[in-house]
């Protein structure tokens, strides 16, 4: 069975890159601090201090491994060979529904997902929808709340 890749634009990947360091030097010391600090009060087994410091810890940890794992499988995105109007993943895409506003998002794998910083996922309905068509389109796309019509307005 093949490994799961992770688009990303090489952005995204100096991002994950800098998150990862950042949780082996720095973020990685000041728990372990937290943890000497914490054994320093005594009994382990009523000690939350102890316990949320672990807690915190392990979960830093499953990210360190996510992340690696991520960059070991990462698949930049290269759209040299993409018609300069296609919606493809790297891509920034601007459509309207009906007479909505025009909403504008880059696509991107979903490893740096951030709708909130206008970056959706390659496998989110929306950009699934539009990955593949081309400047001036009318696209049907199927969501969660129905099927939505957008006219595709502008690729970057």
């Amino acid at each position: 069975m093949a490994e799961k890749t992770f688009p990303m634009t090489l952005e995204g990947k100096e991002k994950l890159e800098q998150e990862l360091e950042e949780l082996r030097t720095t973020k990685r010391a000041e728990i372990i601090e937290r943890i000497k600090i914490a054994r320093s009060f005594g009994d382990l087994s009523e000690n939350s201090e102890y316990e949320s410091a672990k807690d915190e810890q392990a979960f830093m940890e499953a990210r360190i491994k996510e992340i690696q794992n991520m960059l070991n499988h990462a698949e930049i995105i290269d759209n040299k060979s993409i018609d300069e109007n296609e919606v493809a993943v790297g891509k920034t895409v601007t459509f309207q529904e009906d007479d909505d506003e025009p909403e504008t998002y880059q696509i991107v794998g979903a490893a740096e997902a951030d709708p909130f910083e206008g970056k959706i996922s390659n496998e989110s309905p929306i950009a699934s929808g539009l990955i593949g068509h081309k400047l001036g389109d009318v696209v049907s796309i199927d969501t969660p709340s129905g099927t939505m019509q957008v006219k595709i307005i502008d690729v970057k």
